[in-house]
């Protein structure tokens, strides 16, 4: 027994730093804390959207349905506002011009909503109870789970990304949403798996989509993927904004949990720096990039504009990485145990 002991362990020490190397793939980006949150009602935060001062998030599904806005200086929740009773899933949230933000009820784990919805809510200081309308989204090909929920800064028009294992998807609303009937979703192209959130930067040509650990820029609307960079770890990292072409501010879920700042990397800098021309430096997308696609474009399947055929979905690596590495573990350990059985 001894020797099938000692050949049992000498496997593991085999494996085990192939798995810890697959699993430590690729070095955390350091992120400086911006805040943390002092509210211990902000348990979940899923969405980010940034506001002068001011810094507005929600709590995933399970709370009711309320956006907590947040002293950038302090961490203290200064306002809350109040929306719904009982929402569905949320799971985002989106600029919605001066003093309101989208809210995103459209998470669906079990494949099970006929429609998802958004709603347009008023938020700042001091506390509000409010009943706005909620516009229904439906989506053109079969229900999907979906986290990140994204806003053109000049359009005003909405996308929701979906959160596919392998790969996602983008899809448009119309441009003026219905309150009165179900809104059409059109799909816009294919991205990167397991999207936790989103958001368009300022610029309106470019997109970033993270998943929890971590970013992918696109141009838009066509798609291309220009930059993929690692974030810090965090606990279970659900919120991205996007307040200037420098930086990202990312939350997570958690009690107290710290916003982080994190500067994109220099190349990604480099590619979004005006040039002399006024034109985003290396950007392959047409000049008139910053406007969304038609009504038209919306609704019709991306057979060809607006994707990239030549850029294949990014996958987490890293993700890959755990899900590997616990499988080479537990192989080693039946390996082990079969090594132990008395013959």
């Amino acid at each position: 027994m001894t020797e099938r002991l000692l050949r049992g362990l000498g496997l593991l020490a085999v494996v085990t730093p192939f798995v810890v190397g697959l699993t430590a793939a690729g070095a955390d980006r350091d992120g400086r804390e911006v805040l943390r949150f002092q509210d211990p009602e902000i348990v979940e935060s899923s969405g980010l959207v940034v506001e002068g001062d001011l810094l507005h998030t929600t709590n995933d599904s399970g709370d009711t349905g309320r956006v907590f806005t947040v002293d950038l200086g302090t961490g203290e929740t200064v306002g809350e506002t109040f929306w719904a009773d009982g929402p569905d899933d949320v799971e985002a949230l989106a600029p919605a011009g001066r003093g309101h933000v989208w809210v995103a009820d459209i998470g669906d784990n079990t494949a099970s909503r006929d429609s998802i919805s958004v709603t347009r809510v008023p938020v700042g200081t001091g506390t509000r109870t409010v009943a706005e309308e909620a516009f229904d989204l439906v989506y053109p090909d079969g229900q999907r789970d979906a986290e990140a929920l994204l806003v053109h800064p000049v359009t005003g028009r909405v996308y929701v990304a979906t959160k596919g294992v392998f790969a996602g998807e983008l899809y448009a609303a119309p441009p003026d949403l219905a309150d009165d009937a179900p809104n059409m979703l059109g799909l816009l192209g294919t991205t990167t798996g397991i999207v936790t959130d989103g958001a368009f930067l300022p610029d309106g040509e470019h997109l970033v989509l993270r998943t929890y650990t971590t970013a992918v820029l696109y141009t838009f609307p066509a798609l291309e993927q220009v930059a993929a960079f690692d974030l810090p770890s965090q606990q279970q990292g659900e919120g991205i904004a996007a307040p200037s072409t420098d930086v990202v501010f990312l939350s997570s879920e958690g009690q107290r949990a710290p916003v982080l700042g994190v500067p994109l990397p220099r190349d990604v800098r480099t590619l979004l720096a005006p040039t002399p021309s006024g034109s985003v430096a290396q950007s392959t997308a047409p000049a008139a990039a910053a406007t969304a696609p038609t009504a038209s474009d919306a609704a019709a399947p991306a057979t060809g504009a607006g994707t990239s055929a030549d850029t294949a979905p990014t996958v987490d690596g890293r993700a890959w990485g755990w899900a590997i590495g616990a499988v080479v573990s537990i192989g080693a350990v039946v390996v082990l145990l079969r090594a132990l059985k008395p013959r």
